[in-house]
């Protein structure tokens, strides 16, 4: 670790004043893994030792967390990629600084007895989705390369949890779904993944609001060390990782550790990878309508993503 990494997670700061606000409030979330490591251990609250208080939301999902960004409940939000460039293609004063997990965190599902095994046998049948996150982003995309638009199929919107639960009962024939609630369905109902792509699941983003990273950026760098400090704590410890996961969002601990399986965490830094991922699902969308055509995706994309506090903050 670098001596800006060990300085901000075990010294004291000086207390609030014109670098570091009197109070920071971070979101944590359950397709967050790093997020619930942050917050179990209390390494922001180390790090602003002194005059600054920090508040954790929880976000249910990428939707909420944009929401709360947006209406300035909160500084720090965990999204996808893919859901925060939607946000930004609509004025979303938000910025990516940070990589919390490479993850797979989406796949088409159905149940076992469905009779669904393709992409093309979702044509006329009922599809829950969360609109705004990786998961609908996904549905759009699987069924772009499937010659589909989501006007062959009715997608059913519904909160993450709430299309799990959807699925379970038969009130919808297939669900695109979000880990933890997918690995819990596939250990506990059986539900099967009949359509899985890693190349279609954007990466898991931090994003801060614009207006605070102006005014406070030596408060950004400081939230990204404690996230780094999160992240590799959790690649030495897996198993306890999982245990978190399981008591926070209150599963057992194998739909816990299938839900880790499915997160890489080697990569932090907003690179080249993320902006070229960004871009393939901003040219679907905006095919899809689900982004204006009139806007450049490239530029949205490059004003979306700022890699240089944890270029910064992090040594390789």
């Amino acid at each position: 670790m670098g001596a800006a990494f060990l300085t901000a997670c075990g010294t004291s700061t000086s207390g609030a004043d014109a670098s570091h606000p009197d109070k920071i409030t971070v979101d944590y979330a359950f397709y967050s893994p790093t997020s619930l490591v942050l917050k179990e251990f209390g390494w922001l609250e180390e790090a602003f030792e002194e005059g600054t208080e920090i508040e954790y939301v929880l976000s249910h999902g990428s939707n909420r967390a944009l929401e709360f960004l947006s209406g300035g409940s909160i500084d720090f939000g965990s999204t996808a990629g893919a859901a925060a460039l939607m946000a930004k293609s609509n004025n979303s004063p938000i910025k990516n600084v940070y990589i919390y997990s490479q993850p797979e965190w989406t796949a088409l599902a159905a149940n076992a007895d469905s009779g669904i095994q393709s992409v093309a046998d979702l044509e006329g049948k009922k599809v829950a989705a969360t609109l705004g996150t990786d998961p609908y982003i996904f549905l759009i995309r699987a069924l772009n390369e499937h010659g589909l638009t989501s006007n062959d199929i009715e997608v059913v919107p519904l909160q993450h949890s709430d299309g799990a639960n959807a699925l379970a009962t038969g009130q919808v024939d297939a669900w695109a779904g979000l880990d933890p609630h997918m690995a819990r369905q596939e250990l506990e109902t059986d539900a099967e993944l009949f359509y899985r792509n890693t190349e279609f699941n954007t990466y898991g983003f931090l994003n801060v609001r614009e207006s605070f990273a102006e005014q406070y950026p030596e408060a950004v760098d400081k939230v990204i060390e404690a996230y780094e400090k999160a992240r590799v704590w959790a690649l030495e410890n897996p198993e306890e990782t999982a245990e978190i996961l399981a008591k926070e969002a209150d599963i057992d601990g194998s739909v816990a550790s299938l839900q880790l399986e499915r997160n890489d965490f080697s990569n932090p830094v907003p690179g080249d990878e993320h902006r070229e991922s960004l871009k393939e699902a901003g040219d679907v969308l905006q095919r899809s309508g689900d982004i204006d055509e009139s806007l450049d995706i490239e530029e949205l994309v490059n004003e979306l993503i700022d890699s240089s506090y944890a270029e910064r903050v992090i040594e390789d």
